[in-house]
Formats: C-alpha cells, structure tokens, sequence
C-alpha cells in the first residue's frame, strides 16, 4: 500500500471530519433558533453588513451564487430575511433582514459562543491555539481559492 494514500495520511481527512463535527455541535443551538448552520453563516454575512446583493453573499461565503439563491429562498420563507431589486441595477436582488431577522442575532449572541464554549472545553487548545489554527486555515483556504 502506498503511505500517501493512507487515511491517517490525509490533513483533507482530517480537515473534513474536524468541520462536520463542529457543524454537529452547532445543530442543537441554532434547532433552537429555527436555523440551519447555512442560514446561520449568510445571517452572519447579513449582521455585518445589512442589504446585500445575493452575489456579495455568495463571495464572502466562497459559494456560487446559485447554491445561496435556494437557501436565500427558504429564509425568506420564514421571515427572516427579504430580497428585493436593485435601484441601480433591477437585475440584481439586495438581501435584507427583516425585524425577526435581525432580532435572532441577540439570541444568537446569547447562546451560541457560550455554548460553543461548552462543547469545545476538554479540547486542550488555548485562545490563542485557536487564532493560529484560523491562520492557518485562512492560508489553506487562500492557497485553494479559485
């Protein structure tokens, strides 16, 4: 057997497994919520910065944008978000929060970073382990960027 085609091998493996399991632990708070880790992520996008236009969203995710209209889509449909045309450009459609929308980023707040807090405690990483390993995902993640 060739060592590089190993599993053990694999940083991909280990890169993969490490994003489901922390997708995981998210889903029991934002279940409360009423969202899914996606709609999390474009609300996190809408926080920032309010009325987007969908292909904004979809870069800052590093998403098309045609994987982000059908998620858009089904936010709208509870209310938390609204898309509308452009005024310059009436192809393009603007996100915007809605009043429920933007009230879910306190609860958010409230519940989220503790709670991630929680499930991440046995790990023996510290703050600043933590900033690093961003870092470096951030250089991977540049590195294979399209």
């Amino acid at each position: 057997m060739h060592t590089e085609l190993k599993l053990d091998n694999q940083i991909c493996f280990r890169l993969y497994t490490a994003a489901r399991l922390i997708t995981q632990a998210y889903t029991p708070m934002l279940s409360e919520l009423g969202i899914t880790y996606p709609q999390y992520l474009v609300m996190m996008v809408l926080w920032e910065e309010d009325c987007q236009p969908v292909n904004i969203i979809a870069h800052r995710l590093l998403l098309e944008t045609n994987t982000v209209t059908p998620l858009l889509q089904r936010m709208e449909k509870l209310g938390l978000i609204v898309r509308n045309k452009g005024e310059q450009d009436k192809r393009q459609q603007i996100v915007s929060l809605t009043k429920k929308g933007r009230d879910l980023e306190e609860k958010a707040y409230n519940s989220i970073p503790a709670g991630m807090g929680e499930e991440l405690n046995a790990c023996p990483l510290r703050l600043e382990d933590y900033e690093n390993l961003a870092k470096e995902l951030d250089s991977i993640i540049e590195t294979l960027k399209k």
